[in-house]
Order: structure tokens, then sequence, then C-alpha cells
């Protein structure tokens, strides 16, 4: 017992400060929210062609890009000629609504996340059902980060719980296979109303690099009313959790303007 106590002294506090302090460090390599220019190269349609998933798209003398289907591979930018797309470090990137996600020059710098549902019966707690409808287990690595002592996802009374009957949402990851049709919708079925649906990931978010295959249903909201979209692929633990806390209401810090963070 005086070894585990002493173990425990000499560990110390691990959990990070934020959301009341900064934003933890985030790895070189990470891509956040695209930066994408007002005007392209008339008839230029490299960007398009080298997206493996589709995602963008001409609008006006720009293009669109769709952040729910992206896989920030980086792909449109190395193809691009003018450098019209880059992508920053901001990685506020959760919305309420899937049309938030589509991103153009004049996109503002943060979607709005915030449920009224979330925020009057779970601001203080809310317990969500996991399942991995198809997914190949990088969101859901992610999420389980957030269990770990340095995010502590808990001390925000934010928990996962092992039967949709104790759940207040769901929390979905994977392009929802055919086969995990049926077992998503009686999950969600059994969980009590009010209730809520997350869905995580690109795959969850839109059907990801899986997207019309005849046996994916192309995310989670084909099937079921989607309350917030976390997209990425997968998406930063720290892109979860700033999602999750402004989906019911918590106070986070702004991620800094985009014109002021380094592009990759």
């Amino acid at each position: 017992m005086l070894s585990i106590l002493k173990a425990r002294l000499q560990q110390e506090h691990r959990t990070m400060a934020y959301p009341a302090g900064p934003a933890p460090e985030l790895p070189d390599r990470f891509a956040g929210r695209p930066l994408i220019r007002a005007k392209c190269q008339e008839n230029c349609s490299a960007c398009l062609d080298g997206c493996p998933v589709g995602a963008l798209r001409r609008a006006g003398e720009g293009v669109e890009l769709d952040i729910g289907r992206c896989l920030f591979c980086r792909a449109c930018v190395a193809t691009c000629p003018q450098a019209a797309i880059v992508f920053s470090r901001n990685y506020q990137l959760a919305a309420a609504q899937r049309s938030d996600l589509l991103v153009r020059a004049t996109s503002p710098e943060r979607a709005e996340a915030l449920s009224a549902t979330a925020r009057k019966y779970f601001g203080r707690s809310l317990k969500l059902r996991q399942v991995s409808a198809g997914g190949c287990n990088a969101c859901e690595a992610d999420v389980n980060v957030l269990g770990t002592p340095a995010w502590d996802m808990g001390r925000f009374g934010i928990q996962f719980v092992a039967s949709p009957r104790h759940a207040d949402g769901l929390l979905i990851t994977g392009p929802v296979t055919e086969n995990m049709r049926l077992a998503l919708e009686k999950t969600y079925a059994a969980i009590p109303t009010p209730r809520i649906v997350i869905a995580c990931g690109a795959c969850a978010v839109s059907g990801g690099p899986y997207i019309d295959h005849p046996e994916t249903h192309n995310g989670a909201g084909t099937l079921l009313p989607v309350d917030l979209y976390i997209p990425g692929c997968p998406p930063h633990p720290l892109t979860i959790l700033d999602g999750l806390l402004r989906l019911i209401g918590k106070p986070v810090p702004a991620a800094m303007s985009s014109a002021h963070l380094k592009p990759h």
C-alpha cells in the first residue's frame, strides 16, 4: 500500500489543463481546418481530380471542400498548381449541421456545435454508448484516448457506458455497413429519450473512402438523426473533445484565427 501511495506521489498530476488552460501541443503532421483561396485558376480541376474521395467541387470562381468526406490526406495541396488550398492547425472541426462541413473561402473559422437539447438535459452528465459500425478502429482508438489520465474526459461528466439502456446517446464510428445496420438501429431504439447521436470520423459522417459502396449506408445520417458531426480520418482526440464540450455548452477557448495558423 505504501509503495502505491509513493508511486502516486511521484507521478503527480498528469491531466492537461485544457479547456481551462491552453490546448495541448499538436503534432507537426496535424492537418486541421482547410483554408481556401477565393479564386482559382480558370478551367483548372487539378485538386478535384486528385481527391480520392470526391470531397471537392467547383463553387463559383473557387472550390468547396466537404470536410465531412475529406480524409485530410492533402492530395489536393500536392496537386493544386496555385496553392489555393492549405490545411491550418485549427482543430475545431465539429459541427451540428452537415451543411456546415462544406468549407469555402468565406466560411467562418468555427461552425456551431451547440445543441439546445444536449445542453438542457446533458450539460452536467452525458453517458454515451459507442457503436463501431464497420470502423477500422482508428476513430475508436482516438475516442478511447479520451478516457486516459492525460485527457480525463470524465471530469466533464462525459463517460461511455456498456448498455444503451444506461446511455443518453450514441457515438457512431464507421460507414455503417449493412451487417451492422440492424444492430445500430436496435441500439438507438434502446436508448431512452431524449437522446443524441454523434457521428465521429469521415466514415460515420459521409461514408469516407467507402462512400456509395453497395454494402455501406454512407454514414450514420442516412439512418439516424445526427446531432453532432466530427470530421477527420481519424479525428484527433482534441477535435473530438472540443466537439463534445461545445455540444453540451461547456466553455472552450477559440482556436487561433486561421490567418495566423501555420499551414501545411
